[in-house]
């Protein structure tokens, strides 16, 4: 076996363990931790893992089983009710905040396309924030968690949009003729993901249920295998992904997959993370810390306070609105990944100081948004221990 593998491994999770551990003590996201190990580590600074390869990777497949989850916990009736409770708010909501990073990212000479994948990519709220700060029995049984719960569906829904057009924007060809293919091309891979789990992968589970081990490989068969017939079709391997979990949502066993991938999603998504910060190139900080700054602000203070707005609108009691607006106030892991994923595949779409701005504003809201819920509102990590709830 190769000595530099088990060595980056070794290093990554030990430093993850590490930083982990003093993030949990100061009161912040896991996820910055895993940032900010791997800017240390990465070329920028100690070079001690300089293959990025390898984290990458890993990091891919941690992101297609992340949308294999979403799409699992996507059931008809589920995106049903959230489509009624806060589908205006949520359209709304990323309407106006994607023409105010517009705004920002024009005024700073961002291309017309840059700034808005820099809006677009920001209106979008962390799904593993939001919900590891909240306590696990409002998760289950109170609106705040309902209601949240809702917004971040639609937005994951708003999500898997961009990631088509991001995909779809660095094909050649006629862009109409593109289009075309790729509105023809997503409801035929959906259409055969249902007709594939109707007819064979249910039979499947259905007749050998009770052997936990081949269930769990059946699902991970069928998630890598439609993501790898997505990215043949022209689309992605993450849409493949998502796709497979919805096909399978209201399947008897979809919450023993989703309880059984998590492990193996955390262990990949810790590379994802790390290979961000590790690929962050401190020269671009100077370029971009002061559109970074006004940005992050701009999330952290408006993102809050609009939501507030607009679901005391739509009826919601203020106390409620303004807890969810602060729950959902930070930037996304999906807005890592369509920065990540536009910079990679179409560089014409975005340049690099547009990615690292995206970036180093989704870092910010992090570590900001999570201080702000700790100290304001109950959550495992509360700074107040009458606050801390599990």
């Amino acid at each position: 076996m190769d000595h530099s593998f088990v060595f980056s491994i070794f290093v990554i999770f030990t430093g993850a363990a590490i930083l982990a551990t003093i993030a949990l003590y100061t009161h912040q996201s896991l996820l910055v931790a895993y940032i900010l190990l791997g800017l240390i580590l990465g070329p920028s600074c100690l070079k001690l893992v300089p293959n990025l390869g390898l984290a990458r990777g890993i990091g891919d497949i941690g992101i297609i089983f992340l949308l294999f989850l979403v799409g699992l916990d996507l059931t008809p009736q589920e995106f049903y009710r959230s489509l009624r409770k806060t589908a205006i708010v949520t359209l709304v909501f990323s309407a106006l905040f994607t023409t105010i990073g517009f705004a920002v990212g024009y005024l700073f000479s961002f291309t017309l396309l840059e700034s808005l994948l820099i809006g677009a990519s920001l209106i979008f709220s962390s799904t593993i924030i939001g919900l590891k700060l909240l306590p696990t029995l409002a998760l289950h049984h109170k609106p705040i968690g309902e209601t949240m719960i809702s917004v971040l569906l639609l937005q994951d829904l708003l999500a898997i949009g961009m990631l088509l057009f991001v995909h779809g924007a660095h094909m050649t060809g006629s862009k109409l003729a593109d289009l075309g293919l790729t509105l023809i091309t997503f409801p035929s891979l959906l259409a055969f993901a249902f007709v594939v789990q109707r007819y064979f992968i249910s039979k499947l589970f259905i007749r050998f249920d009770r052997v936990q081990e081949y269930l769990f490989l059946v699902a991970l068969g069928w998630c890598l295998g439609l993501a790898e017939l997505s990215r043949a079709l022209g689309l992605s391997a993450e849409i493949g992904a998502f796709l497979a979990g919805v096909s399978i949502a209201e399947g008897p066993i979809a919450v023993f997959i989703a309880d059984n991938l998590k492990p193996l999603r955390d262990f990949c998504l810790i590379m994802f993370f790390f290979a961000i910060g590790a690929s962050f190139d401190l020269h671009y900080l100077p370029m971009v810390f002061i559109p970074a700054l006004l940005l992050a602000g701009l999330v952290l203070l408006i993102k809050p306070w609009l939501f507030q707005v607009l679901l005391q609108m739509s009826g919601e009691k203020k106390y409620i609105a303004r807890e969810v607006g602060v729950r959902l106030g930070q930037a996304s892991e999906f807005s890592l990944l369509i920065a990540y994923l536009a910079a990679e595949t179409t560089p014409a779409l975005i340049g690099d100081k547009a990615n690292y701005l995206i970036q180093a504003v989704t870092i910010l809201t992090f570590v900001g948004s999570s201080y702000w819920v700790v100290l304001r509102y109950p959550t495992p990590l509360a700074l107040n221990e009458k606050m801390r709830v599990d």
